[in-house]
């Protein structure tokens, strides 16, 4: 038995080594070395972000998950299947990618929105955990240039990313697709398909679909422990990083697979660092604090305080896919959710849900507009800011008015009330946001005149987006401001506070 664990010890410390020796450059795949990462300043300015979570899972019109759950039995996605495509042993996921054409899609057209809605970055899937590539690969034919829209999505993304001067970046997911796509190996338990296998069963489908994994407690897994597939997936995020070269990479998952993870985070730094004159600008976003290594990601949620390191929260305005029917948020509930992750140096990358043509519903568009309204109106109290020596004050601050989110963190989703404040910082000014709209004045206890966090009295109040002359008093307790006159058309107003 010891023997084992000594031969077992060997090997991991062999394959450390493999992995070390793979990489080339000032970054090497471990711990000590990923340390020596600095945020860079674009991502820290950036704030602000939007994401194309986008591909053939969109064709039905059902929403998220779509290629996993057709194949569950008794979902409400396998019974859609069955009544509009068929079993899925007749007609199964590879029969739905021919369906996706991309027909409305107009990169250009939506990258000058998003960019007049106030984003500084872009990115595009990469492939989701349908394990459909969006890029021109060489590596695997079930792609987007071969297949379905027959354009190189990531490639055309980037192109008119770079025409509008965003930064751009990709998303991976394919680190889950190896235990998510096992379903598609089954077939119907009851009723009359019983017994007869999926298409996933069929040798000639497993690039697609993957290997049926034996391993039935490694199935139960968000991402494999199957060598095999740690390697495949090695050779597919380094493909996507040496064709796009981009600026940030999102991982749908904490770093995946140990050593081989670090190794493709060294490649990604290295890659970054030699095609920009020797200067690091790329941002690696996975799941998992980052004790500096990256920046860490929270899905659907946000970090209760100021974080050292920056960070960014991924949401979607609505479904992850599109759905018929679906809810979307308010142009207010993003403007919330944005100055809520700012203040506690954090960035928003928010996923505006595309139709399956490409386009975006007349709603959508309303809401992108809006945005846009809000982020002019307040951009000095965004973009290139820092936190305060405190993110905010008022009841969305007590603890005990938190909801947890689904995957780590608070909720992404909050009442706020016009008494919660957050705060940012530049350039020595201070900006007070009002997270809901105020019935009269707002008072802003942090900024009395005897409050511990301030050594400066007040010089000035302004309202952002506003040519009118404020009423203030900088009182003991609290800093009040008198309702404006013409109050703006949202609900977050920024107030920007100069000291003598």
């Amino acid at each position: 038995m010891k023997k084992e664990v000594l031969l077992i010890a060997v090997a991991a410390f062999i394959l450390v080594l493999q992995a070390r020796s793979q990489t080339s450059g000032r970054f090497q795949p471990y711990d000590e070395s990923l340390k020596q990462y600095a945020y860079p300043e674009w991502f820290r300015d950036a704030k602000f972000g939007i994401w194309s979570h986008w591909g053939p899972q969109a064709v039905p019109r059902q929403g998220d998950w779509y290629a996993k759950n057709m194949y569950m039995q008794g979902s409400g996605q396998n019974k859609y299947h069955i009544a509009n495509y068929g079993p899925p042993s007749k007609f199964g996921y590879k029969d739905i990618i021919p369906l996706w054409k991309a027909e409305k899609w107009d990169p250009e057209k939506l990258m000058a929105l998003y960019k007049k809605a106030g984003a500084k970055y872009f990115v595009s899937m990469g492939s989701h955990h349908d394990n459909f590539f969006l890029w021109h690969s060489k590596v695997h034919q079930w792609n987007s240039v071969n297949m379905g829209p027959h354009k190189d999505v990531v490639g055309l993304w980037q192109k008119a990313a770079k025409k509008e001067g965003l930064k751009f970046g990709v998303s991976e997911h394919l680190a889950a697709s190896f235990n998510w796509f096992q379903p598609s190996h089954g077939a119907d338990k009851t009723g009359p398909y019983a017994g007869i296998p999926y298409d996933g069963t069929d040798p000639k489908y497993a690039d697609l679909y993957h290997q049926p994994n034996p391993d039935s407690s490694d199935i139960k897994k968000w991402i494999t422990g199957n060598s095999a597939w740690q390697q495949e997936w090695l050779i597919d995020v380094n493909e996507l990083i040496d064709l796009y070269h981009p600026d940030l990479l999102y991982s749908d998952s904490p770093l995946p697979f140990g050593d081989v993870g670090r190794t493709m985070v060294a490649h990604f730094y290295n890659d970054n660092i030699r095609h920009n004159s020797g200067k690091l600008t790329g941002v690696y976003t996975p799941k998992q604090p980052s004790e500096g290594k990256w920046a860490q990601d929270v899905e659907r949620g946000v970090l209760d305080s100021i974080s050292p390191f920056p960070w960014q929260t991924d949401t979607s305005i609505g479904d992850w896919f599109y759905k018929t029917g679906q809810k979307y948020k308010s142009a207010d509930d993003i403007a919330q959710l944005l100055i809520d992750i700012i203040s506690k140096n954090g960035n928003l990358l928010i996923n505006v849900v595309q139709t399956p043509e490409g386009d975006l519903e007349p709603d959508v568009l309303t809401i992108v507009n809006k945005i846009g309204d809000w982020t002019t109106a307040n951009g000095e109290g965004i973009y290139a800011t820092r936190p305060w020596k405190i993110y905010g004050e008022g009841p969305s601050t007590v603890k005990t008015n938190q909801t947890k989110g689904r995957f780590g963190g608070l909720s992404d989703t909050r009442a706020y009330q016009a008494t919660d404040i957050r705060f940012t910082t530049k350039d020595g000014n201070l900006y007070a946001f009002c997270m809901n709209t105020p019935a009269g004045e707002v008072r802003i206890t942090s900024l009395g005149r005897n409050s511990k966090y301030l050594d400066k009295p007040i010089a000035s109040v302004t309202l952002l987006g506003s040519k009118e002359k404020l009423k203030w008093v900088q009182e003991g307790d609290a800093l009040v401001i008198s309702k404006p006159e013409s109050s703006p058309g949202w609900k977050v107003s920024g107030y920007k506070i100069a000291f003598k």
